[in-house]
């Protein structure tokens, strides 16, 4: 019994990371759409670990005050995300240029070819140039 609680206290932990995450990722590409408070707030809460009581204190506002901004703030990261697809549009790219990248290695690994060999290593520096 002692063992289930864990695990769900362990799964728990993992989704408040994972919730964590996607969080921080919406505010790098769309923080500058919050009001100036709400980015405030969600930068001390996500990227500083600021507890809800210590940004209350910081910025002389309550605790449920930092906890509704908070929310309202995620709420909209979320609907930006639904709506443009700006972090889905990049993951979706990273993942066509990792399997464009695999592939262009398993070529280069059988070629023979030294003219072949020249195009696939100019495919790949463009390649990692898009992820500069």
């Amino acid at each position: 019994m002692v063992k289930e609680k864990t695990t769900k206290k362990n799964m728990a932990d993992t989704g408040r990371l994972d919730k964590t995450a996607e969080v921080s990722l919406l505010f790098d590409f769309y923080g500058e759409m919050l009001t100036p408070r709400q980015q405030e707030v969600v930068r001390l809460y996500h990227e500083e670990n600021f507890s809800l009581t210590e940004i209350a204190e910081e910025l002389e506002i309550s605790r449920q005050a930092v906890h509704d901004t908070l929310k309202k703030a995620e709420k909209a990261l979320g609907s930006y995300e639904d709506r443009l697809g700006l972090v889905a549009r990049m993951e979706k790219s990273r993942k066509v240029i990792e399997t464009t990248d695999r592939t262009i290695e398993k070529l280069m690994a059988g070629c023979s070819d030294a003219g072949l060999m020249k195009d696939l290593k100019k495919i790949r520096k463009a390649i990692d140039s898009l992820e500069e």
